[in-house]
């Protein structure tokens, strides 16, 4: 007997701007990081940076403010 699945894909609590990867709500239409109109749910993986100036990964990732930001877009 095969078990079938019931369970609906559902839409990430993110979309993530496609120019500088910051994420944010689904309601927003305009990115607050880099003024971008331009989002996808398309992304993966989350970064948290809290101290941009100190943080090797913001750096390595060329972020410059803190907030949250997708590590991948496009799958």
């Amino acid at each position: 007997m095969s078990k079938t699945s019931t369970t609906r894909s559902k839409k990430p609590l993110f979309k993530a701007c496609t120019n500088c990867r910051y994420l944010v709500s689904r309601e927003v239409t305009k990115c607050p990081n880099c003024g971008s109109e331009s989002f996808t749910d398309d992304w993966r993986g989350i970064v948290l940076i809290i101290d941009p100036e100190k943080s090797s990964v913001s750096k390595y990732l060329n972020i410059k403010k803190e907030g949250r930001y997708a590590l991948q877009l496009g799958l």
